[in-house]
């Protein structure tokens, strides 16, 4: 693993240079940096590139994708992580509790787990920070007037819709289902719940490899959108009816509940690929009457035996599934990559006092998506 850390960071072409500037500006001297983030070999080149720039970081991840190997590889280089890996909520809080116990100067979110506790029990001295989703983004908006501090949402940057969102997370969504069900995509009819950027990825990258893609999107215009891209949108249930494939990636919770079950055919799978283990209603599925018992079908994979004799594979537990089960690699380097520089240069920039008070879950400034933008145009060049 420690290779695997190794050649990701090499390949952060963009945080490596990040890393040798911060070395001399040291942005971060004497501040503190807490972060709730997916603990994973790109995370970890992020991480290293805040500590370069002299902050102390305290960090712990998110709910079953944080990988031990990172952990460890972090706590060897002097960083404080809190917990390990865990799929129990209550074990989460208290990780996440234990972060803010440090109180640091800057939160780096990820799904507004931290400035949501942060209300509960505030103390002086915040300076703000960023948001990498927009389940976070979701979360924390209503919140802006309580919060009255700088927070910047990362994925409402440009660069971060179309590099990470559409085309990573498409990318990975589906060598996630490939990696886990070792099934094929063609002539499969695939429902893809949500046309945001993640669900245009998602969906694009599924007919890409010649698979029958409806999308559900509650959202009229967005709906226009998916069928002037050529894509069925067709009923809900009509289509949940004859689904091979059904990923939920809208950010919602109970996308899909315990009452889709009698819809649902044989043999169908089902992902969600959503920030949230929300999105899928696990725990009233496996709950439901209809539901004669479970197994393990295969690593990373649940069967759900019903009364009349149908089986649904339920994907990673309903974790976001390229960060969860088998091999989880997550979006590609380069995509994370550019999003971490923007995360990188936004936490510098309310380090410095370059962000003013009232940008309160708001976009990445424009100056921040132009640099970076520009920089790694200029990698790509030499």
């Amino acid at each position: 693993m420690t290779a695997r850390i190794e050649w990701v960071a090499s390949s952060c072409r963009l945080l490596s240079a990040i890393s040798t500037e911060f070395e001399t500006t040291q942005p971060f001297a004497g501040l503190t940096i807490g972060t709730g983030i997916h603990l994973e070999p790109k995370t970890a080149a992020l991480i290293a590139t805040l500590a370069k720039g002299g902050a102390a970081i305290v960090a712990t991840g998110n709910l079953n994708t944080t990988q031990q190997e990172t952990v460890d590889y972090l706590r060897d280089r002097g960083i404080d992580v809190i917990g390990g890996p865990t799929s129990d909520p209550v074990e989460h809080d208290r990780d996440l509790w234990q972060v803010l116990d440090d109180r640091p100067d800057l939160i780096l979110d990820n799904g507004g787990d931290l400035f949501a506790r942060f209300l509960e029990r505030p103390y002086e001295g915040l300076l703000g920070g960023t948001e990498e989703t927009t389940s976070g983004r979701t979360r924390l908006a209503p919140l802006r007037e309580k919060l009255g501090m700088p927070v910047l949402v990362i994925n409402d940057s440009p660069i971060k819709q179309f590099a990470e969102n559409r085309h990573a997370v498409g990318q990975s969504v589906l060598e996630s289902y490939l990696r886990i069900t070792n099934r094929s995509t063609q002539g499969k009819r695939v429902v893809v719940f949500g046309y945001g950027a993640c669900g245009q990825g998602v969906a694009a990258n599924f007919r890409n490899t010649f698979g029958l893609v409806t999308v559900i999107e509650t959202d009229p215009v967005k709906r226009l959108e998916a069928c002037l891209d050529g894509f069925d949108v067709s009923d809900r249930d009509a289509a949940l009816r004859r689904a091979d494939v059904v990923i939920t990636v809208t950010g919602a919770r109970s996308v899909l509940t315990a009452d889709d079950l009698p819809l649902l055919r044989d043999d169908v799978v089902l992902m969600n690929a959503g920030h949230f283990p929300l999105e899928i209603d696990v725990p009233a599925m496996l709950g439901h009457t209809d539901v004669e018992r479970v197994t393990d079908a295969t690593e990373g994979l649940q069967t759900l035996h019903t009364r009349d004799g149908r089986r649904l594979h339920l994907a990673t537990g309903g974790h976001m599934a390229n960060l969860a089960g088998p091999r989880p690699l997550g979006n590609s380097i380069e995509s994370m990559d550019l999003g971490f520089a923007l995360q990188a240069r936004c936490l510098e920039a309310i380090a410095r006092g370059r962000v003013s008070a009232d940008a309160i879950v708001v976009p990445v400034p424009r100056l921040i998506d132009e640099a970076v933008a520009s920089a790694y145009l200029e990698l790509v060049a030499n």
